[in-house]
């Protein structure tokens, strides 16, 4: 269950220092808040109720006031191993058996509601990937903004594996975006898995890590940016999202548009005075 305490403002926002889950940790800490999916046991795979939590959490993200960035992380030397076997795949089996259709759509509509809050939420997102990351795991890493891996990280988009489309939570429409429409496919109909060297290269991480250093490296990037101008952070992966399906006019537009409304920030006057002043600008996201 997800429980906010601090209260909030008469603006809707809320404060994120007491959110408390039961299936994934979550850690806040100079306005960077770390989520770390905790089933080291079975390599953190999701449940029901850990995808519903997922879903929750950054739906509530837009109205933090505490939270200016996230990293997103595995326990125990592992990301995420996909949907748990016994508590998703066995259901959906006699789900299916049964005829119940409705169920089945149910299911793929919430796991695909997780990736449109991740891509709705304004704070950047930062993937600390080792280990396993497969399945609904690499969708997670995949729906992040940024990636960090490490050399024995494997990645996999496997749902072929198991007689289901390599079109699943978005894959098809950001997958090819990161790497290519051509080394989409590859991975998308076969299922196999990308060791972090060819992850790299091919794009899907931003770049590698010691095992030991993953993480503190992406939280460490994640407070660079946390320190940064988070509304027009913000801004720019609204655009990033928002023009995908946009003709090269209708971005620029666009872009004059969230310019001038960045323009009327403070943190852009701040920006230039401690410019002029020939000091390191302190941003407050407003």
């Amino acid at each position: 269950m997800i429980r906010l305490e601090g209260g909030g403002d008469p603006g809707g926002r809320v404060r994120f220092a007491g959110w408390a889950g039961e299936h994934v940790r979550f850690a806040l800490a100079e306005r960077v808040a770390t989520i770390t999916l905790d089933r080291p046991e079975r390599k953190n795979p999701l449940t029901l109720e850990s995808y519903a939590e997922l879903r929750e959490l950054f739906r509530q993200l837009p109205y933090a006031t505490d939270v200016r960035a996230v990293v997103i992380t595995g326990a125990g030397g592992n990301f995420c191993s996909g949907g748990d076997v016994h508590e998703i795949i066995g259901p959906l089996v006699r789900a299916q058996e049964a005829g119940d259709t409705a169920a089945l759509l149910a299911f793929t509509r919430m796991t695909g509601d997780v990736v449109k809050a991740m891509r709705a939420c304004p704070q950047p997102i930062i993937a600390a990937v080792d280990g396993v990351c497969a399945g609904a795991g690499a969708i997670l890493a995949m729906a992040s903004d940024l990636r960090l891996g490490t050399a024995a990280s494997k990645v996999a988009f496997l749902f072929t594996r198991v007689g289901l489309a390599g079109a699943d939570m978005g894959a098809c429409a950001i997958l090819p975006r990161i790497i290519g429409a051509g080394r989409a496919a590859e991975l998308l109909y076969t299922g196999r898995s990308m060791d972090g060297a060819e992850a790299e290269r091919w794009g899907f991480y931003n770049r590698l890590c010691p095992p030991e250093a993953v993480l503190a490296e992406a939280q460490a990037l994640a407070k660079q940016l946390a320190d940064g101008p988070s509304f027009a952070h913000g801004m720019t992966k609204r655009c990033l999202h928002q023009e995908w399906d946009m003709g090269i006019d209708a971005a620029i537009e666009a872009e004059a548009q969230a310019q001038a409304i960045c323009m009327q920030t403070k943190d852009f006057a701040r920006a230039y005075h401690a410019f002029v002043a020939k000091q390191r600008p302190v941003f407050e996201g407003n």
